[in-house]
């Protein structure tokens, strides 16, 4: 079947050459009566692609790796190589390019060393496989290349890897581990591509690959009494920008012209949200807003924020080793979130990134915030009054009076539109202050997505609006001017070309857009230092 591949075709940074054509060196398994194509799209061509198949009568979908099929002969090939190559290559190039030559340049020695009559094409298929398990990641390697997978999990042995597809949601796939043992070993193998360690004495590791993609792992029946499991969650090499929001209805031109305002203004933002509703996409997409010139210090536990500013220091913390000192509570070694909080406040920033608070490093986050830093992070919450209930309670005991500190709230979450699950910001919201008779915390709701027509309605007024005329001696006019023009900015890059995050931060910050976002921004001065 001549195969037509849709336009979500993944693009990997190394292209795998081959004298051959996809249809020669793969052919998947025949389709049921009841399944039907949906869609079928390139991960690394030749020699790959994903298809998604959907059943007739119950609407399922599933995803299937096509790769090459190989016979036993070829099998048998691909793993007295593998020895060969082993015990012949002394020292493996650093260079990604170089490492696939010298595998190409090892199975042609082996070939001819063993007098084998493999067929060309089936040599071929064995340097993929080859390629697939020494530099890739054996049996997940078409979904985790495929920028459309957000997530890959595998809760045991002969059960189906499953995957969060962006268009499908969550679907089965046609990988499988049918053995305990392959299923450890590959376990072990992503968490020592990360450079950690995982074993019957730790079993549980949190860890990212080098693409920033974090691993959550288990080994064994130690902790999960079904065997090994392992949850990866995607690193997005081209991370979203507000238009790509804007285009998927995450927000509208007018919320991201708000924040767009906000961010410049100095103004507090947490995105607050349940589990993979998005925040840290959110979070990595509005940070483009943020003047290049200004100073970025970011916070995180594993590696997931892209931001295209060369005045940014990133931070992640580190797991320390042996046991728990209790004078200080930390073992030898380690860097909590907190030590890095403290840290970067004595590094003068203009902005202080945490990539998720949740432990005792939000009260430093609200001291900073009160005593003039901004501060932008994501909260893990299902609703503005649990967000609040929560920061009040153990362990992060945030006074309600510091609370006022926060300006602006991003709630997000998973909702239905269209008939699928799509994320949406439900509500931004101000908070305003703190009534002093009550004790009750103020807001004032000025964005709400309205779940009936899947639009997003502004309340008609902003208490960041009337602070800015204030401080800034503005008229109502002059303020909505200059609203106006940061929505048409977004709306004509959004009507262009695609542009990357960093494409995207240089036309609104006027290096390559010309003088309309240049007139987007305030005056000098007014950026809340």
């Amino acid at each position: 079947m001549a195969m037509v591949y849709s336009s979500q075709s993944s693009q990997t940074k190394y292209k795998l050459d081959s004298k051959f054509t996809h249809e020669e060196l793969c052919k998947a398994e025949p389709l049921a009566e009841y399944q039907d194509i949906v869609e079928e799209y390139q991960i690394e061509p030749p020699f790959s692609s994903a298809r998604i198949l959907k059943e007739r009568g119950t609407g399922m979908y599933s995803y299937v790796a096509v790769e090459p099929i190989l016979g036993k002969e070829t099998i048998s090939f691909i793993s007295n190589a593998r020895n060969y190559f082993l015990a012949s290559v002394n020292a493996f190039p650093e260079n990604k390019e170089e490492r696939i030559a010298v595998m190409r340049k090892s199975l042609e020695q082996f070939k001819v060393l063993s007098k084998s009559n493999i067929p060309d094409i089936e040599l071929e298929k064995a340097f993929y496989y080859f390629y697939r398990e020494l530099e890739g990641f054996g049996k997940i390697q078409v979904p985790l290349l495929d920028e459309t997978i957000e997530d890959i999990s595998c809760v045991g042995p002969n059960t189906p890897i499953y995957v969060v597809h962006r268009k499908f949601g969550s679907i089965a796939t046609s990988m499988i581990f049918e053995t305990e043992q392959d299923l450890d070993d590959f376990v072990r193998l992503i968490v020592q591509r990360s450079g950690k360690h995982i074993s019957i004495a730790v079993p549980m590791v949190d860890c990212s690959l080098p693409d920033g993609s974090r691993i959550q792992a288990t080994l064994g029946r130690e902790v999960t009494k079904n065997g090994s499991t392992f949850t990866i969650r995607r690193f997005r090499n081209d991370p979203f920008t507000p238009i790509d929001l804007i285009k998927l209805g995450t927000m509208s031109a007018d919320i991201a012209a708000y924040i767009w305002h906000a961010l410049e203004v100095g103004q507090n933002i947490f995105i607050v949200g349940g589990t993979a509703s998005g925040k840290t996409t959110t979070l990595n997409a509005i940070l483009s807003f943020i003047p290049t010139d200004k100073k970025i210090v970011s916070i995180e536990d594993t590696k997931e924020l892209n931001i295209p500013h060369e005045n940014w220091v990133q931070t992640l913390t580190r797991q320390g080793t042996g046991d728990v000192n209790p004078a200080t509570g930390k073992r030898i070694g380690e860097v909590s979130m907190f030590d890095l909080l403290v840290n970067s406040l004595r590094q003068r920033p203009d902005y202080i990134i945490v990539g998720e608070v949740r432990g005792r490093e939000a009260y430093t986050v609200f001291q900073s915030m009160a005593v003039g830093h901004t501060a932008i992070s994501t909260f893990h919450s299902n609703d503005i009054p649990s967000f609040i209930h929560r920061l009040e309670g153990e362990p992060l005991n945030i006074p309600r009076s510091m609370i006022s500190s926060l300006n602006i709230i991003l709630l997000q979450g998973i909702v239905k539109a269209g008939g699928r699950n799509a994320r949406r910001i439900q509500k931004v919201v101000e908070v305003v202050g703190v009534e002093k008779q009550t004790n009750e915390v103020i807001t004032n709701t000025v964005f709400d997505w309205d779940q009936n027509t899947d639009r997003f309605l502004y309340s008609g007024h902003s208490y960041l609006h009337d602070r800015v005329l204030r401080s800034e001696n503005m008229t109502t006019e002059q303020l909505n001017s200059i609203m106006d023009r940061k929505k048409k900015v977004l709306e004509e890059i959004k009507d262009g070309a695609r542009l990357d995050i960093y494409k995207f931060s240089d036309m609104i910050n006027g290096l390559a857009y010309g003088s309309s976002p240049h007139a987007a921004r305030p005056e000098s001065g007014s950026g809340g230092e």
